[in-house]
């Protein structure tokens, strides 16, 4: 077996030009910086290869010199199609001043296609960028007039619209890990994450191509854990071993045992956010957040959510995820985004978006840079200046709920904040609510036609998405609707009747948000119809953890009854309930308690058979009567003596 490890320079002499090169990173994260770095100096020094096509997913640099930056050399790129292009001012320049053909695609489709490329596929069918300006019927993605050829089409399957991504060979993968054996085995126990990497060397390797792998140590032949190895040593040609200042965890941080999981951080000992305009954004979203969901916290802005939840003691009934493979855990910030401390997994990038494209967030929290009459958003281009979606896209339209989050003007912006109220001392220089955005990165008129409920925060008001535009909701104390806000829009929004932004938002003191998300007072959850002697107990969304917790509920339902002085029929609704397994056992002996002293007949339902198989065992157990059923209906009919 050959030994594999060679020096940077042998490894990209292999680079001809004309060749397509895909680069593995997220942010600083897994980001071969070595590798990168050589191939810029060969160009430098040989003016060879030239003519390079580069494709990346997510955005790969520190908006200065590090990552894709490198590879800004008029010349050696010809065509680059990438999903987040803010932190490669260099190699963005070059396509605004059209010297290379570019396209800007969504990250998650170019994550997809590397798997599609690997297995032998045409290309990617989704629905993702429909309606925006990735759509070909507003662009298909295309940066500048230079580039002409159609990467994405529209197709009609039966009756619906798909678009479709164009597959394309790949000569060279970049792709980076922790440890590797002689053999080429990689393994990523020390990076933050695992990225693409696999869908990488398998799209390079099935068209032909070269993979060379970024490690920082070489392990013996042998000796490498199978269940650790992320890139087996079959598809990796050549491994490099890089200097420590070209292998960095990510570019803030040179390594953190909590970002590779080795230790878990007490959130506690994270200082909360200074009371500022972004922490009354921050907290607005944060009260959006759904208890026992998943959701996704982009960039910049909505970073300052994820504080917020851990300050206000919230981040435990929430699951936090990250594009790039993060579930659960507090995401990081800035230079560290996309790696994560206490997470519940690590999976692949290409699979997190197959879950968030499927559906699977509860909720979305996204930065807005521009919002326009029809409530679209633009984060992507502003003139000259191109930021890219990056996973934008993927993440905002499949998402079941979209909170946009981001101050209401830009450019000198200064409020005071304190006492209950905002006040605006300086009004920023650049209006963020314009009449049409310069380019549609999540479309409104889709999101309303498709029922997806959207909502944009700002730090003076908040407007949700109707079917006619957008609708004035909340004001804050202290702002007065004529001069700071409808004044600053150049649209004016449906206001009918605006209610005030809560005076907690703007109190440097911590909310008390843990009462209201884990759900409505238990008096509020219990209802009596007369009519019918039904007594309604609306337990959804609640969580039962300790011994206090049962006992609240079984006084709560002793005060009810005993007002109202008879046995009563009753319906519990246990959706979304969740209860801790320690108190099982009291929670079904207070229900015993409470059926045998106040309930003639009792319904239950929940949609999850996983809560309908352990409440009804409890209660069985008991002697109690285990009736669960799926729906109201069925639970209303068992009570009124029908079989449906």
């Amino acid at each position: 077996m050959r030994n594999k490890v060679v020096s940077a320079a042998e490894a990209v002499a292999i680079i001809r030009s004309g060749d397509t090169l895909c680069n593995a990173g997220f942010v600083g994260n897994g980001t071969p910086d070595e590798l990168l770095s050589a191939l810029a100096a060969r160009f430098v020094e040989t003016g060879e290869p030239r003519d390079l096509t580069l494709l990346f997913a997510a955005g790969q640099g520190d908006g200065k010199e590090r990552g894709l930056n490198r590879l800004g050399h008029e010349g050696l790129l010809r065509r680059v199609i990438g999903g987040h292009w803010g932190l490669i001012p260099k190699v963005a320049q070059l396509a605004v001043a059209e010297k290379i053909e570019a396209y800007n695609l969504p990250q998650g489709c170019i994550s997809h296609l590397y798997r599609d490329i690997a297995a032998g596929k045409a290309g990617l069918l989704t629905k993702v960028g429909m309606h925006t300006f990735v759509d070909p019927r507003n662009g298909g993605g295309k940066v500048n007039a230079i580039t002409t050829e159609d990467i994405v089409t529209l197709l009609t399957i039966g009756d619906e619209e798909w678009l479709f991504y164009k597959a394309m060979p790949i000569n060279i993968a970049f792709i980076r890990g922790t440890t590797a054996d002689e053999s080429g085995n990689i393994t990523m126990e020390r990076e933050a994450l695992t990225l693409d990497g696999l869908a990488m060397a398998m799209a390079a390797k099935n068209s032909h191509g070269f993979v060379i792998a970024q490690v920082e140590r070489i392990a013996e032949t042998g000796s490498l854990n199978p269940r650790l190895v992320k890139v087996p040593g079959i598809l990796v040609d050549c491994v490099v071993v890089a200097e420590p200042e070209n292998h960095r965890q990510t570019y803030a941080t040179a390594y953190s045992p909590a970002f590779a999981q080795e230790v878990r951080v007490p959130l506690k000992t994270i200082a909360p956010m200074p009371l500022s305009p972004r922490k009354v954004i921050a907290r607005r979203a944060a009260f959006e957040l759904p208890m026992n969901g998943v959701v996704n916290l982009g960039i910049g802005m909505p970073e300052g959510v994820s504080a917020v939840a851990a300050e206000e003691k919230i981040l435990k009934y929430v699951t936090l995820t990250a594009e790039p493979g993060v579930v659960g855990g507090m995401p990081a910030s800035g230079l560290d985004f996309g790696a994560a401390v206490n997470t519940d997994a690590i999976i692949e990038q290409n699979q997190q978006f197959d879950f968030y494209d499927g559906g699977g967030l509860d909720l979305a929290c996204l930065g807005m840079a521009e919002c326009d009459r029809r409530g679209n958003v633009n984060v992507s281009r502003f003139g000259p200046r191109l930021a890219g979606a990056g996973g934008f896209i993927n993440i905002s339209q499949n998402a079941r709920r979209v909170v946009f989050v981001g101050t209401f003007t830009a450019g000198g912006l200064e409020v005071a904040v304190g006492d209950g109220k905002l006040q605006v001392l300086t009004e920023g220089k650049s209006r963020k609510f314009v009449s049409d955005v310069f380019q549609v990165t999540y479309s409104g008129p889709y999101a309303a036609s498709i029922g997806q409920p959207a909502r944009y925060v700002t730090e003076r008001c908040v407007f949700d998405l109707t079917a006619e535009g957008l609708e004035l909701v909340e004001v804050a104390p202290g702002i007065d609707v004529d001069r700071d806000v409808l004044a600053l829009m150049d649209f004016r929004p449906i206001v009918r009747d605006p209610k005030p932004m809560d005076p907690r938002l703007f109190q440097d003191a911590p909310m008390g948000l843990e009462d209201d998300l884990i759900g409505l007072r238990l008096e509020d959850r219990i209802s009596y119809d007369a009519d019918s002697n039904t007594l309604f107990l609306n337990f959804e969304g609640m969580t039962v953890r300790t011994v206090d917790d049962v006992n609240a509920v079984r006084e709560a339902v002793d005060r009810q009854c005993t007002a109202i002085g008879r046995k009563v029929e009753t319906i519990v609704n246990y959706d979304n309930f969740t209860i801790d397994e320690q108190v099982l056992s009291d929670y079904a002996a207070m229900v015993d308690y409470v059926v045998g002293t106040y309930y003639s007949k009792i319904s239950r339902y929940t949609t999850s058979a996983f809560m309908r198989l352990k409440l009804g065992g409890a209660l069985q157990s008991r002697g109690a009567a285990p009736h669960i059923f799926e729906t109201q209906t069925e639970a209303q009919a068992f009570l009124e003596g029908r079989t449906e």
